[in-house]
């Protein structure tokens, strides 16, 4: 028998529907009288990887934790594959800022990916030997498997950002909603979590990035959304074979 998670049910997807579509969505934190988001309004096909782009205080965040279901908007709507937010929690993963996560909380590597699998247990259900395989599976994918059993307080900032992107691939949601993944990491981590990016888009799911850095978006995505104060400026595909900078516009209706 499955338990629903949280209260809430599986729901299939609409058949051809985008990965994420926003149509005016406005968010406004309480005791603000600025909008954070203004009317946003994009579509993020099905299995690409898509650049959210901006200043620290743009939106990015704002928009991430909307379509996460964390913040609740004033205006608009948000879709998941055809579906409003909640109705198919288990198709979306989301992975903070590293800033937001108490390293000190004693846990092990293991223990912090494990988590990702719970949204599929429910509340009463154990974990079980294919969850902890998945785990494993991950964890190599990410150059981790020597640091599964070491606290996560122990961790370098890559390794942390390499243990949280673990924790939402090991979910195996349609739709990765990513904080500022490549924040903080060194050359290394950044080629780890690039590949698994990538090995995404070749598994037909989506990944949605929020990131500050504005080198190599032609090569690491397919789709780039940029906001300033709250407002969707402008977005296009990176032409391929071309530098960046050489780039096709295009609606956000697309």
């Amino acid at each position: 028998m499955h338990i629903p998670y949280s209260g809430r049910h599986y729901t299939d997807i609409v058949a051809g529907a985008a990965a994420l579509a926003l149509d005016g969505l406005t968010v406004v934190y309480p005791g603000s009288s600025e909008p954070a988001l203004r009317t946003v309004s994009l579509s993020v096909p099905a299995g690409v990887r898509a650049a959210l782009v901006g200043a620290n205080g743009s939106g990015k965040s704002t928009l991430l934790k909307a379509v996460a279901g964390l913040l609740r908007p004033q205006a608009g709507t948000i879709r998941i594959y055809g579906r409003p937010v909640g109705a198919c929690h288990h198709r979306v993963a989301y992975l903070p800022q590293r800033g937001e996560v108490d390293w000190r909380f004693p846990v092990t590597v293991a223990r912090l990916v494990l988590a990702g699998r719970y949204v599929h247990l429910g509340w009463l259900r154990r974990p079980r030997a294919d969850d902890r395989r998945r785990v494993a599976a991950v964890l190599e994918q990410l150059g981790l498997s020597d640091l599964a059993h070491r606290q996560i307080s122990q961790l370098s900032g890559g390794q942390q950002q390499r243990a949280l992107l673990a924790r939402a691939l090991v979910q195996e949601a349609d739709l990765l909603l990513l904080d500022e993944p490549l924040s903080a990491v060194d050359a290394a981590s950044r080629q780890i979590i690039a590949r698994a990016l990538d090995g995404l888009r070749h598994q037909g799911k989506t990944a949605l990035v929020a990131t500050h850095h504005l080198d190599r978006l032609d090569e690491e995505f397919d789709l780039v959304f940029t906001l300033d104060e709250g407002v969707l400026q402008r977005s296009y595909r990176p032409l391929p074979g071309r530098e960046a900078g050489n780039l096709l516009s295009i609606s956000s209706s697309q």
